[in-house]
């Protein structure tokens, strides 16, 4: 799949889920890759709304299956690192944390990049539904069978600085 028809697919998604962007914001959905090559399994399309020192906030999709690697976001100086919080907007979104791993977790890591997956405890987001992550934690997503819309809420974002446990990753290749 291209960047230009991941975008245009993450746009029908946005509408599925009554998402309203300006025609900038669609010009200008990011589609992240993390360097790995592998769209379609490893990967999101996002929209930045805002980003300042204080507040971030984001839409993302998923597409069927995708996951976006487990990652954290560290303290940076005195900052103790992004607080986020994740509503699920449409579809269904599978986010694993720290925690007590889950008997039968509905989702698998991407194939051939299963060692760099260590945290299973399952929490399963339906439209409406909202999880919030604290600094630091360990965490990854994967949509479900029809894809996903999440809205993400959280403090300064510095993708840039997350630690993926793949070291294979580049968040800004």
């Amino acid at each position: 799949m291209t960047k230009a028809d991941a975008q245009l697919l993450a746009r029908e998604y946005f509408a599925k889920a009554g998402i309203v962007l300006t025609s900038e914001e669609t010009a200008h959905i990011e589609v992240a890759d993390f360097g790995l090559g592998d769209l379609e399994n490893s990967g999101l399309e996002l929209v930045t709304y805002i980003n300042t020192e204080r507040c971030c906030a984001k839409e993302l999709v998923l597409f069927p299956g995708q996951t976006c690697p487990e990652h954290r976001h560290p303290p940076v100086g005195d900052d103790p690192g992004k607080e986020e919080t994740f509503r699920c907007r449409w579809g269904l979104v599978y986010l694993y944390v720290e925690g007590p791993q889950t008997a039968l977790p509905k989702c698998q890591p991407p194939r051939g990049r299963e060692a760099t997956y260590t945290v299973f405890h399952e929490v399963l987001l339906r439209p409406g539904e909202q999880y919030t992550i604290m600094p630091s934690t360990l965490h990854w997503f994967q949509a479900g069978p029809e894809g996903a819309v999440v809205s993400e809420f959280s403090t300064r974002s510095r993708d840039e600085l997350d630690i993926f446990t793949d070291p294979d990753i580049r968040r800004l290749p």
